[in-house]
């Protein structure tokens, strides 16, 4: 473990008092930031960082030790959070249990996330007035082995081409890491199987229109290693990944970064971290500061779903992972 240099000291924010011990503990060895230097980064991005967990059911990507140590996946609130601390009841049927997952009203929480030693933020596609009925759509653009990011480029621009002909908004960032997602609101009328549903048709959609350079195959065995994997699973029920502007467990602390349409075409991944990303949001501000102005209906999408079922029932994934 990475010594403490340091007492503890209290943040206040949102109208509490969030202690934080240990504050110059090293989480990112590679870059000497500590525990005090993710607080700051959320504080500085914190419109933003409350946008994308606002009320969804969050899961803590915790790092106790630093990225030098394990890496805990914590669904259930910790013990001993403080009585402000809010959290939403999620039921898993595998393991017959319900848990009493993060849920975020405002930064505070995010800075007592960061105590308990969270890195990085995963917040669920639905909210706690309906878990089970997600209000966001993500399209994940995950490159395979063999992949470099100037076919997510491309293949973002076919997304983006076909939401547009859907009449449908859509806000990219970066993943953190290789890849790029673009999420969507919808109106939460469906369950977690028919946004998946959906998602698999639109991803589908790509391939036709962009093969070679997209994959959509179910097994990993199965997929072209130089292409793009279009991970419409990331709608299945308890599929989390991370939120716009959480940072990432790399040795950079890369930040899965908002951007622009027009950013695509030239962004580097890489040079979204804990250092750059705090100046760019002073300067430009929420880019996903308006996705909740409009909901958009997947029932098109649907009906290509039904299209492919009925067309091509042998190709149909299962549920899970594959």
């Amino acid at each position: 473990m990475t010594p403490s240099r340091g007492p503890a000291e209290e943040v206040e924010v949102a109208g509490h008092i969030v202690r934080v011990s240990n504050p110059d503990r090293v989480y990112f060895p590679e870059i000497g930031a500590t525990k005090r230097d993710l607080v700051d980064y959320y504080l500085s991005v914190g419109e933003g960082i409350v946008r994308a967990l606002r009320d969804r059911p969050c899961m803590m990507h915790r790092y106790p030790d630093g990225l030098a140590g394990d890496k805990v996946h914590q669904k259930q609130l910790p013990k001993g959070a403080p009585d402000w601390v809010e959290t939403v009841p999620v039921y898993f049927p595998r393991f017959k249990r319900t848990v009493r997952e993060l849920c975020v009203p405002d930064l505070a929480h995010v800075v007592w996330a960061v105590q308990m030693s969270a890195v990085e933020l995963h917040p669920w596609n639905s909210r706690r007035a309906d878990v089970e009925r997600p209000d966001e759509w993500r399209i994940d653009l995950d490159p395979m082995p063999e992949t470099g990011f100037d076919r997510v480029r491309q293949v973002a621009a076919v997304v983006h081409e076909l939401l547009d002909e859907l009449g449908i908004v859509g806000y990219p960032k970066t993943s953190g890491g290789d890849g790029l997602h673009v999420y969507v609101r919808i109106v939460p009328e469906h369950d977690h199987g028919d946004v998946r549903r959906a998602a698999l048709a639109f991803a589908r959609e790509v391939e036709r229109r962009a093969p070679g350079l997209v994959t959509t195959a179910w097994w990993r065995k199965d997929r072209d290693p130089s292409a793009v994997f279009v991970d419409y699973n990331q709608n299945a029920r308890d599929h989390t990944i991370a939120a716009a502007y959480s940072v990432r467990g790399t040795p950079t602390a890369t930040v899965s970064c908002p951007i622009t349409w027009d950013e695509v075409a030239d962004v580097e991944p890489a040079a979204l971290t804990i250092a750059t990303v705090p100046e760019r949001f002073a300067r430009l501000g929420d880019l996903h500061a308006r996705i909740d102005d409009a909901a958009h209906d997947i029932a098109p999408l649907l009906a290509w779903a039904a299209r492919d079922e009925r067309d091509h029932p042998e190709a149909q994934p299962p549920e899970g992972d594959a």
